[in-house]
């Protein structure tokens, strides 16, 4: 076998803390071979990102190696002094952060960002922008000398990754490091980042260690995955194999905190595991995964279990015969839903559109947007970033007012267009759950005053009745007493959203947006916070209107399910129809995009270009520019297409007739 582009040898690492070592990595071991895929996955704080800073020696200065080695390309990497090291670093190896937005100098146009990655190779100023064009086009940017004069934030988040990855490439690295590259994406710009990281990788050979908690994407793009807990690989081999048949517990508790094959919150609830990771640092049984593990004996605290070599797989678990047990057990019955659609809508927006202007121009962000929302039912929206859905949520909340002449009533009572003048039962009775808490709470602040402030303004309740009120409303989120003392900084990010949906519920809304809540989480935590949803929504009969780009948590969670693009319904349904089928070709192109860790075998619509200016939108059907059935001759792009009633009590706006949208397109474009 040729030499790994990387290899982990018993790598134990730790992190100095008030004098003491605290370890991280506990002997980890793995390699990545020549233009090979390699995902590592794990929850947050299992050493994932650590790992892959220690490749290329990214290391805060705390940071101690207690053991092992690293190698990059044959090279002890460890051993390198700084100018070694800086030449690793600029020929061989690459990284694609997470958040392109702040691995980008916002105050520096793109092509001068991406000029100096050629220059720092000693390259001329002109032959570093000819570069920049080419490689710009290869990672598919169509208007490569637009972009170099642009600055980031003129940017898409998508045209943002492409850019980043874009630097990663110009040196023609022998390995590049993906840390979480696709978090907070929308689904066909996921697929596009994804497909384009695969050709690359084809096309120059490259290795490349894939760090997500997308499950899905580590799928779609991995040859083989390495399961993290704790610091310590626990389960490794080919990623179908891994998915389709997980052998150790872990890898097991995972996958089923998945909303897997169409599964509804109406049939089963999600499996959580039970616990949480263990803190940095701590000193652990014999096998680490013991605590939260419904397998462990005795055994399993006093031995450490060696690795179990199963094929092609390998496997670090005292049990393994017995993991079947955990794959065939029944998943908990879900909550069947009571919603009464004869009964009068809690929510109604009649042809509500909002309009931004900017520098002159009109953005119209909404367009005449009407839908209806019941008591205890969840409203998912979906859709590519830019088509309004965020926007259309805060119109509902105030934040935005809407255009004149709209209407959007609440319990029967138009709402008025800003939250300072509405009544305090219509601010109480509409509330939101941000996607990032780390934002969204104060962090200053400890839990019970954030929560207690909520209770005193939304509940309206007396000082003297707010402890009781405090402490059944985090009992509720599963958050304990010793959680209220503490500050959000303190908290995971499980326990910050939890805190955030408490303080959401403080006023017993009646709706509650919930933009993106489970995006940036880990599939546990995920899972413990989807079933929350559905527990509070059953107690309460609360109302949600649900944004994701994750689809299959939309599907898992939504009665009924809204598509949007450029600010227009295209579709609206129940959750069964438009992931099933007949859908709108925009659905279809949506759905076709998601990632699946149940490897679905579907081919991948391929939408052209992205999504059209919200200033100068096409005419006749909006989304006739990107349509792969878009109807031959004028029709499309000169008619808009009405919203027309479906069999189901839905919508769709679409020229095919609802009954031919379930089969093969039926005309190509010309």
């Amino acid at each position: 076998m040729s030499t790994p582009a990387l290899e982990f040898n018993d790598l134990q690492l730790a992190y100095m803390v008030r004098g003491q070592a605290r370890e991280v990595l506990r002997g980890v071991s793995f390699a990545v071979q020549p233009g090979e895929t390699y995902g590592l996955v794990g929850e947050s704080g299992c050493g994932k990102s650590t790992a892959a800073y220690t490749a290329v020696r990214y290391l805060p200065t705390n940071a101690r190696i207690l053991g092992g080695d690293v190698h990059l390309a044959g090279r002890d990497i460890l051993s390198l002094d700084k100018k070694e090291l800086q030449n690793l670093r600029a020929n061989d190896v690459s990284i694609v952060y997470q958040d392109p937005g702040q691995a980008l100098n916002p105050t520096i146009k793109v092509g001068l960002q991406l000029m100096e990655a050629y220059q720092l190779l000693g390259q001329s100023k002109h032959d570093a922008l000819t570069n920049s064009r080419e490689i710009l086009r290869k990672v598919q940017i169509a208007d490569p000398e637009s972009v170099l004069g642009r600055y980031p934030h003129q940017l898409s988040g998508g045209m943002q990754q492409r850019v980043v990855i874009a630097m990663a490439l110009a040196c023609n690295p022998q390995l590049i490091i993906l840390d979480e590259p696709t978090t907070g994406l929308d689904a066909t710009v996921e697929a596009e980042v994804l497909d384009l990281i695969r050709g690359l990788r084809d096309e120059f050979g490259t290795s490349v260690l894939f760090i997500s908690h997308n499950l899905g994407a580590i799928r779609a793009m991995c040859d083989r995955v390495g399961v993290l807990y704790a610091g310590k690989l626990v389960e490794e081999g080919r990623a179908q194999d891994v998915f389709d048949n997980p052998q150790h517990p872990y890898t097991v508790g995972l996958l089923r905190c998945l909303p897997r094959h169409g599964s509804r919150k109406s049939a089963q609830r999600l499996e959580t595991i039970p616990g949480f990771q263990p803190l940095l640092g701590a000193p652990l049984p014999a096998c680490v995964f013991v605590d939260r593990c419904p397998l462990a004996t005795d055994k399993c605290r006093e031995v450490a279990p060696q690795w179990t070599q199963l094929g092609d797989r390998k496997v670090r678990c005292h049990h393994v015969d017995r993991v079947h047990e955990l794959v065939s057990s029944a998943l908990p019955e879900g909550t069947p839903s009571t919603v009464d659609r004869s009964s009068t809508p809690m929510l109604v927006l009649d042809g509500v559109s909002k309009t931004f202007h900017q520098g002159g121009q009109a953005i119209k962000a909404v367009r005449d947007v009407s839908l209806e929302l019941f008591a205890g039912e969840t409203l998912g929206l979906v859709g590519e970033s830019g088509s309004g859905k965020t926007t259309l949520a805060h119109t509902v909340l105030g934040i935005h007012a809407p255009d004149q002449a709209n209407t959007i009533t609440f319990d029967g009572k138009n709402l008025k267009p800003g939250t300072r003048k509405r009544p305090a039962d219509q601010v109480r009775g509409i509330q939101i759950i941000f996607q990032n808490p780390d934002s969204a709470l104060n962090r200053r602040h400890s839990v019970r005053r954030i929560i207690g402030r909520s209770l005193r303004r939304l509940a309206q309740l007396p000082h003297s009745e707010v402890d009781g009120a405090l402490q059944e409303i985090t009992a509720s989120v599963r958050l304990t007493e010793r959680h209220l003392d503490m500050r959000p900084s303190q908290l995971s990010g499980g326990l910050k959203q939890r805190v955030a949906i408490a303080r959401a519920f403080a006023g017993h809304p009646r709706i509650v947006v919930c933009d993106e809540p489970t995006s940036s989480l880990d599939v546990s935590v995920q899972a413990a916070i989807l079933n929350l949803l559905g527990d509070l929504q059953h107690d309460r009969d609360t109302s949600y209107l649900f944004i994701s780009h994750d689809l299959r948590v939309v599907r898992y969670l939504s009665d009924r399910i809204a598509v949007l693009y450029l600010g227009r319904i295209m579709e609206l349904g129940p959750a069964e129809r438009v992931f099933d089928g007949p859908h709108h070709p925009y659905t279809e192109a949506l759905l076709s995009a998601a990632p699946s860790v149940d490897g679905d075998t579907r081919e991948r619509i391929r939408l052209d270009g992205e999504i059209p200016s919200a200033v100068n939108q096409p005419s006749g059907c909006v989304f006739h520019t990107r349509c792969q059935r878009r109807l031959e001759g004028d029709l499309c792009s000169t008619v808009e297409p009405p919203l027309t009633p479906t069999p189901d009590g839905g919508v769709i706006r679409c020229h095919i007739p609802f009954d031919q949208l379930g089969g093969q397109p039926v005309a190509l474009r010309s």
